[in-house]
């Protein structure tokens, strides 16, 4: 039987991020894609123009239709949009024993707000705790922890330490917010840090790639790797799918990633 990956998160019509990236991510990793939606929005490279949220009710009883007849191998949770959404969300996995991948989405690439302020304190005491691995850049850690953004990788490692002490099992500080010519991600356990580091590209066409790196461990973990192990692939199928993101040409803002670049181009 095919791996089974579920994705909890918004959909973006636009087909860079959401629910709609993390789907392309899973079946381009191998693994079979479930989804719960929890927001439409209208949005394209652009812009994010109208959120309309599901209702906490639509929102459990697609998690309950899911599980109820699907064996789902990991979590994948991204843009979760008010706290009554969080706390759904949190109910319906609590008795859940699958790996959870928590991207903590709070600003589209656009620039546009996706979680209102009121809404992290409830992810952070709801859905932060559940997590197998936290994923923030370096904005939503700084935001989960009320402070300034790390500028150096000593602060990255502290704020990383800092979220493992509110519940998170691995955190995965991500450093595509930074300054540099090397990016470098972090990921943080107990036992100790990780470093991942990749050339900075000089491309817009980034829109996705939070969505897309969360989803491509949590496909790692779907299929049974090591927590290490996933996101060290999924790591590396980023950094393919920026390198590759140019030749699609979408859209007149900022493009989104080449989920497929191992499979498909377009010169």
């Amino acid at each position: 039987m095919a791996p089974i990956a579920l994705t909890i998160a918004g959909s973006d019509s636009g087909g860079g991020a959401g629910i709609q990236a993390d789907l392309k991510t899973f079946s381009a990793l191998g693994v079979y894609g479930a989804s719960v939606i929890t927001a439409l929005t209208a949005q394209n490279t652009r812009a994010v123009t109208r959120v309309e949220p599901a209702s906490p009710a639509m929102i459990a009883a697609q998690i309950a239709a899911v599980f109820d007849d699907l064996d789902i191998r990991a979590v994948k949770l991204g843009m979760l949009g008010a706290g009554d959404a969080i706390r759904t969300v949190a109910a319906g996995l609590r008795a859940r024993t699958v790996p959870i991948v928590l991207d903590p989405v709070m600003i589209a690439k656009s620039g546009d707000a996706l979680l209102p302020d009121e809404a992290v304190g409830t992810l952070r005491t709801d859905l932060l705790p559940m997590a197998t691995l936290l994923t923030p850049n370096l904005p939503e850690a700084a935001r989960l922890l009320d402070c300034a953004p790390a500028q150096d990788e000593a602060a990255m490692q502290d704020q990383g330490r800092a979220l493992l002490s509110l519940g998170a099992t691995a955190v995965l500080m991500k450093g595509g917010h930074g300054a540099g010519d090397i990016c470098t991600d972090l990921l943080i356990t107990a036992d100790g840090t990780l470093r991942l580091t990749a050339p900075r590209r000089a491309t817009r066409n980034t829109h996705g790639t939070g969505c897309t790196l969360s989803a491509a461990v949590a496909a790692g973990l779907a299929q049974g790797m090591g927590l290490a192990a996933a996101v060290t692939r999924a790591h590396g199928y980023l950094q393919g799918a920026i390198a590759a993101a140019d030749m699609l040409r979408i859209g007149h803002g900022h493009g989104p990633v080449h989920h497929f670049h191992a499979v498909w181009s377009h010169g």
